[in-house]
């Protein structure tokens, strides 16, 4: 199986042509490529697919074989791909995905390749029925729920998929190894969940430390990022507009209130293409 390995703030995963290459069993292969020792060393696998109704198409699998609905940085990383490949030359593509079908808008160097890549989000979803939480209510925010024998106060957005974002003194202070699998797996979320542990620095400033499901702690998630920012303007620590510090680098997201959406700017990178023996 052909391959590429990509990135978005160190957000790294195994990316297949399907429009060229067939993957039958994307659950054993997410795992099998996502091993760090064994396989190439990914947080997942994604897959470029045709569509009937956009550009293209991603599928997206966590580490643990699992099936996502959306990948903030995954999706730059496919605008990067088509492009970069000759797969399209529009430099504003549509892309689908089990989280709807987003926008993207390329920003293409003097060498003709994309460097940067703004996302339309859509709209952050916070009724808690739909997100989903198990707690009453319109909206989840700064709602407390017991963890791990420790209370914390929790605000609720989906992106797409399910964020708990906890807002904490210190990012570097938190034992993530520890405390994201005990809120991946609390009962008030029934499909699990991602968390954003998430530091204010100032009104435009924020840092993040994420935990995500099926993949455990990754150095970046463009969805989380967005749902952090969401998160702290509906809290009234931070203006609409937002630096997110990641491990793996830095997003820009702007949450238009007004017009109900989330816009990501961030890079996009390719590391190396291969091949790949996978079992029959």
């Amino acid at each position: 199986m052909r391959f590429t390995k990509m990135h978005g703030c160190g957000n790294d995963y195994v990316y297949v042509n399907c429009l060229k290459e067939n993957v039958p069993d994307p659950e054993k292969v997410a795992k099998l490529v996502s091993d760090r020792h064994f396989g190439i060393g990914s947080d997942g696998l994604i897959l470029i697919q045709a569509s009937d109704v956009a550009d293209f198409r991603m599928s997206m699998y966590n580490a643990d074989g699992s099936e996502g609905k959306m990948c903030g940085n995954g999706v730059r990383c496919i605008a990067k791909y088509v492009y970069d490949n000759r797969m399209t030359d529009k430099k504003t593509i549509t892309l689908e995905t089990k989280g709807g079908i987003k926008t993207l808008n390329l920003t293409v160097g003097e060498d003709n390749l994309v460097s940067q890549v703004e996302v339309d989000m859509g709209k952050p979803i916070l009724k808690p029925e739909d997100i989903p939480v198990a707690i009453p209510g319109d909206l989840v925010i700064s709602e407390p729920i017991e963890v791990n024998g420790k209370s914390y106060d929790i605000t609720c957005v989906s992106m797409g998929n399910p964020h708990a974002v906890v807002f904490v003194k210190d990012t570097e202070a938190i034992d993530i190894e520890k405390l994201g699998p005990c809120f991946e797996h609390h009962p008030v979320f029934p499909d699990r969940v991602n968390t954003e542990f998430v530091q204010i620095m100032n009104e435009h400033t924020i840092k993040m430390r994420v935990w995500e499901r099926g993949a455990g702690e990754t150095l970046a998630c463009g969805t989380g990022a967005c749902a952090s920012v969401v998160a702290s303007f509906l809290n009234g620590f931070t203006e609409d507009t937002v630096l997110v510090h990641l491990r793996g680098g830095d997003l820009k997201i702007h949450y238009d209130h007004d017009n109900e959406k989330v816009m990501m700017t961030g890079p996009a990178a390719t590391v190396f293409s291969g091949e790949i023996l996978l079992d029959e």
